[in-house]
């Protein structure tokens, strides 16, 4: 093939090669940190003056928001100055807001440095991808979104992994560290294999006004979910004040919205059925499916001891069946009606959180290993079949402003599913600790008095009565752990069983949708038909 067959691209050979060595390492970089700072939450919150680990989750869930924020962003910049010029310059202040987070000693500027990474990290998703898909032909475009799949599986298993060996053996402030000459590389890279591409600058209006109210919402919205556990929800003066702002912000930015001509989120999409019916199963899958994965890693080190190394490789299992599915989802999706897809998924994603919420054994590894291979079928083939649907009888600008309002809501959901998932704990943790010791004390059974039968065991062994109260307290505070832990789970599992008949409300992919001026041809050639 020449560069005529191809005029969209340069990259032959070796070029091609390196570019998309270069465009995904840039998207690893930034996936990886996303997951790998999960399962490294206790050993930053002990090291920023040991804080709760709730606060170091604000960490993580203000890091997505602001890369959810990030993709306006990248498209205002790149129509200004172009794709590769956009993309060295947010990763030379990905490499500066790093070395902020490496070196920061409080948990503010600690927050502060994780919003300014995430910012920059959210503008080089998307023109990673979309620099890259341009470089394959139109024949391969599909082996690019396959590649860029495996890529998106990456935090959930790998990342989770790199973050708790680099926790254990390094220390946290270690990914910060590496990923400052990574930074740099990529940006110098990119610098040079786009250098002398030409660019027709665009000026096209900023909806400042639209970016600034979406920002407002999201931040204040987390915010408010973030400190509810630890400020006592509405007692606190400030929580209040969020909430006010959140509620007159949304009905003022939804008017505004509406009447730009180029907003930052064009809602008008929600008028489309596919796009509303899809979006909203994206979401409530992602809250789900990220929250749960956040959640959970962190629980197994603090509820089960587990090493941070040993939390993360909980999760690789996901990669032996995950990996191989989402390389060939895009030509399954091309073939089948996605709606029996995304059911089959919602379904498989409903039973393998319903078997992992009667995890009971918290000394028993191999009980969470198989329900783990499961879940990373269900990861494999959760985005496409969904994503497809979102997306069916958009075209031309209409197709890029849905993706990328897509890509905004989705990782939105995935912030709040953290904070939402951690929520339930907290509140289902003292439920079970006092059923569990009305029960162990014998109040629910004049019969039943497993109290002393436990107390004459541990006597056995040599324990004194400090010691065996003690124990007691603790034996029961874990079991109540692991079963507030299970009801996420379940809550979950029931949720994935409204997505899988939420989604049979959107219409099929096989079924083309009429735009206005051939709903009317139509609607002529039938009632022509229908003369005599």
């Amino acid at each position: 093939m020449t560069t005529e067959d191809h005029p969209e691209t340069r990259c032959l050979g070796w070029h091609f090669l390196l570019l998309n060595l270069v465009l995904g390492l840039a998207h690893i970089v930034v996936l990886f940190n996303a997951g790998s700072y999960v399962a490294l939450e206790p050993h930053a919150a002990g090291g920023l003056g040991g804080v709760q680990v709730s606060f170091g989750r604000w960490a993580q869930t203000n890091f997505m928001i602001a890369l959810a924020l990030g993709f306006p962003l990248a498209r205002w910049l790149s129509d200004r100055y172009g794709e590769p010029r956009v993309l060295s310059g947010a990763f030379l202040a990905y490499a500066v807001a790093s070395a902020c987070c490496a070196t920061a000693d409080s948990i503010e500027g600690f927050v502060s440095a994780r919003v300014l990474l995430g910012l920059a990290g959210g503008i080089t998703l998307p023109l990673s991808q979309s620099l890259l898909i341009k470089e394959y032909p139109d024949h391969l475009k599909s082996l690019g979104l396959a590649i860029w799949g495996l890529f998106t599986l990456m935090p959930f298993t790998l990342g989770l992994v790199t973050g708790g060996w680099l926790g254990e053996h390094w220390g946290w402030r270690t990914l910060f560290v590496l990923n400052i000459p990574l930074a740099l590389l990529i940006a110098a890279l990119a610098a040079a294999l786009f250098h002398g591409r030409r660019h027709e600058a665009r000026h096209e209006p900023v909806d400042f006004v639209g970016f600034v109210l979406l920002f407002v919402i999201f931040g204040c919205l987390q915010a408010m979910l973030n400190g509810g556990n630890d400020f006592d929800w509405f007692d606190d003066p400030l929580l209040q004040g969020l909430l006010v702002v959140v509620i007159v912000a949304v009905p003022v930015w939804i008017v505004w919205e509406l009447g730009e001509r180029r907003p930052a989120m064009d809602l008008r999409l929600f008028a489309h059925r596919n796009f509303s019916v899809g979006l909203l199963c994206l979401g409530l899958g992602f809250l789900s499916i990220q929250g749960l994965l956040s959640l959970f890693v962190v629980q197994l080190q603090l509820l089960l001891g587990y090493s941070s190394e040993l939390a993360g490789l909980v999760f690789l299992p996901m990669v032996l069946l995950g990996m191989p599915l989402i390389a060939v989802m895009h030509e399954i999706a091309k073939r089948l009606d996605v709606r029996w897809l995304a059911c089959a998924n919602a379904l498989g994603f409903a039973a393998t959180f319903y078997w992992i919420g009667l995890f009971d054994d918290p000394h028993s590894f191999d009980q969470i290993f198989w329900p783990m291979v499961l879940e990373g079928v269900f990861l494999g083939s959760f985005f496409t079949p969904l994503t497809v649907l979102t997306l069916h009888g958009l075209s031309g600008e209409q197709l890029l402003r849905a993706a990328e309002a897509a890509n905004i809501l989705r990782i939105a959901s995935g912030a709040i599913g953290i904070t939402w998932q951690g929520i339930v704990i907290f509140r289902r943790h003292p439920f079970h600790q006092l059923h569990l010791s009305d029960h162990f004390g014998g109040r629910f059974s004049a019969s039943y008095d497993a109290l002393s039968q436990f107390t004459a065991k541990l006597e056995a062994l040599g324990f004194d009565p400090a010691m065996i109260e003690r124990k007691i307290q603790l034996t029961i505070k874990q079991a109540a752990g692991i079963l507030a832990l299970n009801d996420t789970f379940l809550l979950s599992s029931y949720l994935c069983l409204g997505i899988a008949i939420l989604v049979w409300f959107a219409r099929s992919n096989r079924v083309p949708v009429l735009k206005p001026a051939d709903a009317v041809g139509a609607g002529q050639a039938t009632e022509m038909r229908e003369q005599p």
